[in-house]
C-alpha cells in the first residue's frame, strides 16, 4: 500500500499537467468559435437575428461543458449522487439558489444541469472581465458583470447601489426572451469556518443568504420565471479545492435538488426602500436556508 501511494504522489504532477492541457485546449477549441459567432451577433441589424443566433452560442457553451464533464468522469473517481423532487424542462425559466463552498461548486452545478436546463448564467464580479478567454466567453453569453460594492463603499456613494440595480435589470430583459437559468450564490462568497464565526450565522454549515439580489432578479423578471431550483451541495470528504478535484481526492459530492414555486406576492416590491417588504422577503430567504441548513445535517456524516 505504501509503495502505491509514493507512485501515485510522483506521477501526481504528470497527471496535473495532463489535465491542465486537456482544460485548456477544451476552453481554446470552444471559446474561438463562440467570440467569432458573438462578434457577428453584435452586428446584427435587427434584435429578431441577434436572438436566433443564442442557439448557436449556448450550444457551444454547453458542448464546452460537456466536454470538461467527459474529463471529470475519465479522470476522477468522483461520485455525484444527485436527489431530486421534481423533472426538470429543458426550455424552462428557471432561479436557481445554492449554497457555496468552493469553486468545485460551479462544476458540480454544471455536471448535474448540463442540457437538463437552460444554461446557467450567474451574475459575475466586474473584474473577472479580464480572465483571459473565460472572461470573452462569458461576455459572449451575456453572464452580467456586477460591481459588487461594499456596505461602506454604498454608503459612501449610495450611486453605486443603482449600478448594480440597473445591470441587474439590463441582463433581465435579455434573459425574458430565452429560456433561462439565473444562478445565485446568495451567500456571496464562500464558506470558511473563519468566515462563520466572524458572521454569527445561526447555521450549522451555511452562511448568512444575502435577500438583496434575488429581491431585484424577481422584480425585473417578474412571471418571467416558473419556477425556484433550491440547490444543496454537501461534501461529505471534507470541504474541497479545485487542486483536490484535479487529483482526484474527492471521493464523492451530494446533491439535493428542491423544485420550489416562486410566492407570487414577492415578484414585485421595492427591496431597497420597502422596510415591511423588505423583511418579507428576508424572513422567506432565512426559511429557506434552515431547510437548507437541515439538508445539509442529512448529507452529511455525523
Amino acid at each position: 500500500m505504501g509503495i502505491l501511494l509514493m507512485l501515485r504522489a510522483s506521477m501526481l504532477p504528470l497527471r496535473l499537467a495532463l489535465i491542465s492541457l486537456l482544460i485548456a485546449a477544451n476552453t481554446v477549441l470552444h471559446v474561438v468559435p463562440l467570440l467569432s459567432i458573438a462578434v457577428v451577433k453584435a452586428l446584427l441589424p435587427s434584435n429578431r437575428l441577434r436572438l436566433a443566433s443564442n442557439p448557436l452560442l449556448t450550444g457551444l457553451a454547453e458542448s464546452w461543458i460537456g466536454v470538461n464533464n467527459w474529463m471529470m468522469d475519465r479522470f476522477t473517481r468522483t461520485r455525484v449522487s444527485l436527489q431530486e423532487d421534481a423533472p426538470l424542462q429543458a426550455d424552462g425559466h428557471y432561479l436557481v439558489l445554492a449554497n457555496h463552498q468552493s469553486w468545485v461548486d460551479i462544476l458540480v452545478l454544471q455536471k448535474v444541469f448540463n442540457r437538463r436546463i437552460p444554461l446557467l448564467r450567474f451574475f459575475l464580479k466586474r473584474q473577472l472581465f479580464w480572465v483571459p478567454l473565460l472572461g470573452l466567453a462569458w461576455w459572449a453569453l451575456d453572464f452580467p458583470f456586477m460591481g459588487r460594492y461594499t456596505r461602506k463603499q454604498i454608503a459612501r456613494h449610495p450611486e453605486l447601489a443603482m449600478r448594480d440595480i440597473e445591470a441587474t435589470r439590463r441582463a433581465c430583459e435579455k434573459f425574458r426572451a430565452i429560456p433561462v437559468a439565473i444562478m445565485n450564490f446568495v451567500e456571496g462568497t464562500r464558506f470558511t469556518p473563519a468566515k462563520h464565526a466572524t458572521q454569527g450565522a445561526p447555521y450549522r454549515y451555511l452562511l448568512k443568504p444575502k435577500s438583496g439580489g434575488v429581491a431585484f432578479v424577481l422584480d425585473a423578471m417578474g412571471k418571467g420565471l416558473h419556477a425556484l431550483l433550491d440547490v444543496t451541495i454537501a461534501y461529505p470528504g471534507g470541504r474541497p479545492s479545485m487542486m483536490d478535484l484535479l487529483a482526484d481526492r474527492i471521493p464523492e459530492v451530494r446533491v439535493h435538488v428542491r423544485q420550489r414555486p416562486i410566492p407570487e406576492e414577492l415578484l414585485h416590491g421595492d427591496y431597497q426602500d420597502d422596510r415591511a417588504f423588505r423583511a418579507r422577503f428576508q424572513q422567506w430567504m432565512n426559511g429557506l436556508w434552515w431547510e437548507k441548513d437541515e439538508d445539509m445535517t442529512r448529507l452529511l456524516p455525523d
